[in-house]
């Protein structure tokens, strides 16, 4: 199988450039909390439907979600590829059912299928579209009509906001392949 190689885009946000898309996720939410990110997503869309400007004070702050949001989606569609080597740790045997969030039990105990459907349901070209697209609009002063979907790439977003949390919070083993001995 090729190699994928894709640019995470991180000089904007992070010190440096990353190109592990498990860095990425490390540096991500050191860059910002999990909530700043969802209510900042969740705001943008308020404003995609409003004829006003979101963070008319702070529009900076906008352009720094898109950046960061824009190498977080670059590292999942990365993390697709990674699913096959890579597992996260098991999760604990009790666990109260918030730290799920969107997630349901099998996207809980396998963050991996969550970037997997994501990617199965929209390219990456799309959810760049989808991020340019309601970040432009937001900030835009005009009320816009949309003929394509919003809703799907939103709720998806979100998940991998929540599976990415789940993979820096259990953390991450190697999937170590069986090998028969010889006989």
């Amino acid at each position: 199988m090729k190699k994928v190689k894709l640019s995470l885009e991180t000089s904007f946000w992070a010190i440096d450039e990353i190109e592990n898309p498990f860095q990425l996720i490390n540096a991500f939410f050191n860059y910002c909390t999990i909530d700043s990110y969802k209510n900042t997503l969740s705001e943008i869309m308020l404003y995609v439907y409003k004829a006003e400007v979101c963070k008319k004070d702070r529009p900076g702050d906008i352009f720094d979600f898109h950046t960061a949001v824009k190498s977080f989606i670059r590292a999942g569609y990365l993390l697709t590829f990674k699913a096959k080597k890579w597992k996260v740790k098991e999760a604990p045997a009790e666990w109260q059912i918030i730290s799920q969030a969107s997630l349901n039990k099998e996207e809980y105990e396998n963050p991996f299928l969550v970037f997997e459907k994501a990617f199965e349901c929209k390219t990456l070209e799309e959810y760049e579209f989808f991020l340019n697209e309601i970040v432009h609009v937001s900030l835009s002063p005009y009320k816009e009509e949309f003929d394509y979907d919003l809703i799907t790439p939103h709720i998806y977003i979100v998940k991998m906001l929540d599976a990415a949390q789940v993979m820096s919070e259990r953390g991450l083993e190697k999937i170590k392949k069986n090998i028969p001995p010889l006989e």
